[in-house]
């Protein structure tokens, strides 16, 4: 039996050229599928009123450490720096699996409440093979779209990040391809999130650039986060090793030298973006209309709620005001007129939809409301005081909603908030998420109570 679900007389922004905007207009999803956007559609299908909502593609999240949910906004005012030691040399080994399920638990849920129904799950927290396992029945459980990247294990900073000799297990991620990921066509898939040249020897980035390449997955990597990180020029060398390729996302990208953002491009290699952190924790400043000069097309990512908010409002605001202060901030030094081609708040919402389903390498099946990818839908409501009156619907949505402003969220057909509430069971995942921050602390207490003896 079909199931149909109509979603009628909204303010439809489909980010699909072919398609176009509707400033009243209907989206009719069929077994998980646009079936058709147009003005108005007859179907016998379950009708959801979109009146003075603005319906638009589901956000695209692309790096999010989804695992250190329990340990939201415990470094406010962290550096990067700062975060390596307080957080991957403090924390991390201490995680067990019951810690990793509560974090996607609580982690992916957020993500969904706040429209982002696609993420890439930038999962560096593998101690054990348990650890991966309670990743994925963690997303497996909420239903979000996402890309679950398998990382190192963060049992000790200076083995895993300083010239690391460890190479991720092959076995371990050649059982997680197996049993987890047969199929590139489900709801979950794989990557490989690596460290790259400077954390890693060039034996280890070419072993897990090969591997990644054996099984066919994606790579994403951090590469020019700081001004140390830039100097390690990780894209040259790269470059040197003859690994560059399309299957490559490049996280951060903020000292990248000229010559570097040229082999991205060349390469066909994508760029992913976390505004609030670059800007708060000192990676650099956002280099988003950098990359579209290359001919890129730039995502956005949160990173870390150890540090940042968790939603693309955030992220869309981050990028758009440091890109436009600091253009504006050039040309008034230099005397010049501003130019035309500064980023506009429709782009932005390209850049958290399209783009982030482009970099997440899922733009055939997400993205857009186009008929006949997965529908992965989001309406906000535009009747609220913070959003109305709408005079430029990309900019209501860009500038002015924020979270208590998403009413609807549809991931690959399903309806997973509706009414503003999320359709789960939210006070477990804040009871284990709250369990596991508690866990986490005594467990740090104990082990500095030890240190001191």
């Amino acid at each position: 039996m079909t199931r149909r679900i109509l979603l009628r007389a909204g303010h439809v922004l489909s980010m699909d050229p072919a398609v176009g905007d509707l400033p009243q207009g209907d989206v009719l999803i069929e077994d998980g599928t646009i079936a058709a956007v147009d003005r108005e559609i007859s179907a016998d299908a379950e009708v959801l009123d979109m009146t003075g909502r603005i319906v638009i593609p589901g956000f695209v999240d692309t790096h999010r450490h989804t695992w250190e949910a329990p340990l939201r906004n415990v470094a406010p005012d962290a550096t990067l720096d700062d975060y390596f030691v307080d957080i991957l040399d403090t924390f991390a080994p201490l995680y067990t699996p019951e810690d990793v399920y509560a974090g996607n638990l609580a982690g992916s849920l957020e993500c969904l409440n706040a429209g982002i129904t696609t993420l890439v799950d930038w999962s560096h927290i593998n101690n054990t093979p348990a650890h991966p396992d309670a990743a994925i029945q963690a997303l497996t459980e909420t239903g979000i779209r996402a890309r679950y990247a398998y990382g190192s294990a963060n049992t000790s900073l200076a083995d895993y990040w300083f010239e690391s000799k460890i190479v991720i297990p092959g076995e371990d991620v050649r059982r997680v391809r197996d049993t987890y990921f047969a199929s590139d066509d489900n709801l979950l898939t794989m990557a490989l999130a690596t460290r790259g040249p400077g954390f890693c020897t060039d034996e280890v980035v070419t072993a897990e650039w090969a591997l990644a390449r054996e099984l066919d997955i994606p790579i994403t990597v951090h590469v020019a986060m700081g001004r140390l990180a830039g100097r390690f020029g990780m894209v040259r060398q790269l470059n040197g090793l003859g690994l560059l390729g399309p299957d490559t996302t490049y996280i951060h990208c903020c000292y990248l030298h000229e010559d570097e953002w040229q082999m991205v491009a060349d390469s066909g290699g994508t760029v992913s973006v976390a505004p609030q952190v670059e800007e708060q924790m000192g990676h650099g400043w956002p280099p988003v209309m950098k990359a579209i000069e290359y001919g890129l097309r730039p995502s956005l990512s949160i990173d870390v709620v150890t540090t940042v908010p968790g939603d693309m409002f955030t992220q869309i605001r981050a990028a758009f005001g440091a890109e436009r202060g600091r253009v504006n901030a050039d040309c008034w030094k230099a005397n010049l007129p501003v130019p035309a081609t500064m980023l506009t708040a429709r782009q932005m919402l390209e850049i958290a939809t399209l783009n982030g389903a482009h970099v997440a390498g899922l733009e055939d099946r997400t993205g857009s409301l186009t008929p006949g990818k997965r529908a992965d839908v989001v309406a906000i409501d535009a009747t609220a005081l913070n959003v109305a009156p709408v005079h430029d619907a990309a900019a209501a949505v860009t500038l002015s909603a924020d979270v208590s402003n998403v009413e609807t969220v549809i991931v690959d057909g399903v309806v997973r908030k509706r009414g503003g509430k999320l359709v789960a069971d939210v006070d477990r995942a804040l009871r284990l998420v709250a369990e596991s921050r508690d866990r986490l602390l005594e467990a740090k207490a104990a082990k500095e109570a030890k240190g001191a003896e």
